[in-house]
């Protein structure tokens, strides 16, 4: 990296730390850029989907956290004979908003030619997908990593009489979780993909990540998730410190640099010429993407020492739905192949 990139990319990296604060002190959402409107096309392509029943509502009852999960799945081309099954995992929201993969992206279109189970939760917002330690008076009881890995999969294999083989990716709060989920379960996962994920926990900007998301956002208290801060849970879900786990598996990181890229213009998707929007995304999503480019730095490094072949993806742009679309699409060919081969 030259000086003066150099100089630009600390630069980012304390505006995003200055950024992600602010986010836990006041509250404010993060990214509306990231949560555009709905898209009436889309909304189109699921009400078809759901016609020719290519798509599948579930309501599965988790005993772990005592309540009702919405799951939705896409359902492969060929339903005659077993198929493997992608868990694809929504960001900070949780699916409970607009802010998920049937509302911002064409991921209905996209898969209908696939022979593979699309698994979608469309809850969990602000939990990071993972076992909480205690229950929270704001966010509830938060059991994800046993549900993910002990609960649903069980039901999905017998249900779509699936072949067993599974893969996991999620973006933003969930590219953390897809890690660390793949870790916590090794031989559950066969691959897994991280979009735009700050890929630690036990690092101090591991830690403001995760505030701005359960304290700035959410509301809840992060001393629940895995203990106070520095407890031992915390570097135990760690991406980076337990990158070892992920040896033999399929793995697809990608991050923007936070730098603007094709998808950060006045009349891009999601923004459609609005300057408030146009602004959020290239001054918060910028600085939140510079953040997470730094973690994904970080456990590149750390794969690269362990002699675990990845596929990193580095490339221009901001957090934002459009970006985590391209590399869903990007990601496919190794994500198809590990699962089918």
């Amino acid at each position: 990296m030259s000086t003066v990139g150099g100089f630009l990319h600390r630069r980012l990296i304390v505006t995003a730390v200055a950024v992600i604060a602010i986010v836990v002190a006041v509250g404010v959402p993060s990214v509306a850029s990231a949560e555009p409107g709905p898209e009436s096309a889309r909304a189109a392509a699921l009400d078809r989907a759901i016609a020719d029943g290519r798509v599948l509502d579930l309501s599965v009852y988790s005993s772990s956290m005592k309540r009702e999960v919405p799951v939705r799945v896409l359902l492969p081309a060929d339903t005659s004979k077993p198929h493997p099954t992608l868990y694809l995992l929504n960001g900070a929201g949780g699916g409970e908003g607009t802010g998920h993969w049937f509302e911002q992206t064409d991921i209905v279109d996209f898969v209908a030619d696939k022979n593979v189970n699309v698994v979608v939760p469309m809850r969990g917002a602000y939990s990071y997908y993972t076992d909480w330690v205690k229950v929270d008076p704001v966010l509830g009881r938060n059991k994800w990593t046993t549900f993910l890995t002990s609960e649903l999969p069980p039901l999905i294999d017998k249900k779509l009489n699936t072949t067993g083989v599974n893969g996991i990716a999620g973006i933003s709060m969930a590219g953390t979780s897809s890690l660390s989920l793949a870790e916590s379960a090794p031989a559950l996962y066969r691959a897994v993909a991280s979009y735009s994920g700050c890929a630690e926990t036990s690092t101090n900007l591991g830690r403001l990540a995760i505030r701005a998301v359960v304290e700035g956002r959410g509301g809840g208290d992060i001393a629940n998730i895995w203990g106070p801060v520095g407890s031992p849970g915390w570097r135990a879900h760690d991406p980076v410190v337990n990158a070892y786990k992920l040896r033999g598996k399929s793995i697809y990181i990608s991050t923007g640099t936070g730098v603007p890229g094709p998808h950060d213009r006045l009349q891009s998707q999601g923004i459609d010429g609005q300057t408030t929007i146009y602004i959020d995304q290239i001054a918060v999503g910028g600085a939140i993407e510079a953040a997470t480019h730094q973690c994904t730095l970080n456990l590149d490094r750390r794969l690269k020492q362990l002699g675990i072949p990845a596929t990193v993806d580095y490339t221009p742009g901001t957090h934002a739905w459009p970006y985590w679309q391209d590399q869903l699409v990007k990601s496919w060919p190794m994500l198809e192949r590990a699962l089918t081969d």
